[in-house]
């Protein structure tokens, strides 16, 4: 099974990557654009100045076309390879081409009359890997109406070009990096993070099963020598769940509940819990709301609830003859079924203050005669298998050895 740290180097490594791959595509595109919005803004400030200067922005004079010339002419060749200067009303007053410009101009497609009201630009990568930027400008002074357009076409130049494109791989490269470079940092936090939190659920954790073994002791304690009762029936029954398969959350609460199966016993009186012999009807009767108090008990005792299902139905039978609630069958819980034949196991080959323990085969022979009316007749059949083992482990096993049988069984279920 792949350890805690290779999960996590390898989960915050899967990260990583897929944030590199998507921020480095996502950092180079906005570098390119951002450098591209550079050169036309560059190209919008110079144009505007240079029209200025050729008193190009007010076109309607009777000079309007002459100064539209020079200043086509003027930002023809060193900004742009096309530059077109419109009168208001769309029709065109002037035009300066390079000889690149000529070349360009038959590979752009024509456009109607201007007639836009915001400076914009549009980009092109045309044949021969050639990068163009059309401006568009419409002319006009702060507050007043437009009185005509520039257009102008620049071709990027090959060495501007790389320049950009390393520019924009530089930044790829760096956010890649630094994706995987974050990665790198956050890894001993979330190791360290996750350890303290471990170290404090394991905390939780230990004190729970601490506080359920110490107060399974203390019920025990009421009507045996000893608490090793309930580290037996908790063995026990945790062994034959794992034979049909119980685990998780299931086997916890079947473990929370062998410790707790008896709690309601707090609320019996002594002179019936401890009475030698045969108890009365009257008295049985008493006997028998140990379940309902002990069901009292845990409900809504937090971590301590999950053991509800074996407290409330451990002296249910399988024909429906048990008590309190009369169940049948499977409509009795696993757990509780499950517990039923490791308590009587364990009482059958007990000593108590009112009998000697049976054998091994007397006891069996009382189990399976049952099975089918007292017990679940599928769960006989898979502990028979198993009851020599169990009763060779535990019958002359000292409270601190069924203890430790138990210890392990709790840190395999619990993680503990």
């Amino acid at each position: 099974m792949m350890s805690f740290k290779k999960k996590v180097a390898l989960r915050i490594g899967t990260v990583s990557l897929l944030l590199a791959s998507i921020a480095s595509p996502l950092a180079w595109y906005v570098s390119r654009e951002n450098a591209e919005e550079s050169i036309v803004s560059f190209a919008m400030e110079e144009s505007h100045r240079l029209l200025h200067h050729h008193d190009a922005v007010d076109l309607q004079g009777p000079d309007g076309k002459l100064h539209a010339e020079a200043a086509a002419k003027t930002l023809t060749g060193g900004l742009f390879e096309i530059a077109e200067i419109y009168s208001a009303d769309g029709s065109k007053l002037a035009e300066g081409l390079t000889t690149d410009g000529e070349k360009l101009e038959k590979e752009m497609s024509a456009h109607s009359k201007p007639a836009y009201k915001d400076t914009h630009y549009e980009s092109y990568h045309l044949s021969s890997d050639r990068w163009v930027l059309r401006v568009f400008v419409p002319l006009q002074e702060p507050g007043a109406p437009i009185t005509g357009y520039f257009e102008g076409v620049r071709l990027i130049p090959d060495w501007q070009r790389e320049q950009i494109m390393a520019s924009a791989l530089t930044v790829a490269l760096m956010v890649c990096l630094a994706s995987l470079a974050c990665g790198g940092v956050l890894y001993p936090i979330v190791i360290r993070l996750s350890a303290d939190n471990e170290r404090k659920a394991q905390e939780v954790l230990e004190s729970h099963i601490s506080m359920m073994e110490a107060l399974g002791r203390a019920i025990a304690k009421r009507d045996s020598d000893t608490g090793a009762h309930n580290y037996r029936v908790a063995w026990i029954s945790a062994t034959l769940a794992e034979a049909v398969g119980l685990r998780g959350s299931d086997m916890q609460a079947l473990i929370a509940g062998s410790f707790l199966h008896d709690a309601g016993k707090i609320g019996i009186p002594d002179a019936i819990l401890l009475k030698p012999g045969k108890l009365t009807a009257e008295e049985m009767d008493i006997m028998r709301t140990h379940v309902a108090m002990g069901e009292e008990i845990v409900t809504g005792a937090g971590w301590l609830e999950g053991g509800r299902d074996v407290v409330a139905c451990h002296h249910e039978k399988w024909n429906g003859s048990g008590y309190p609630r009369g169940q049948a069958g499977e409509d009795i819980p696993l757990v509780a079924r499950i517990f039923a034949i490791a308590d009587v196991f364990d009482a059958l080959c007990s000593r108590r203050p009112y009998k000697e323990p049976l054998a091994l085969d007397a006891a069996m022979e009382i189990l399976q005669r049952d099975a089918g009316s007292h017990f679940d007749p599928h769960l006989i059949a898979v502990f028979a298998g198993m009851a020599p083992a169990i009763h060779a482990t535990t019958v002359n096993a000292s409270e601190a050895e069924t203890r430790d049988l138990m210890e392990g069984m709790v840190r395999r279920h619990f993680g503990a």
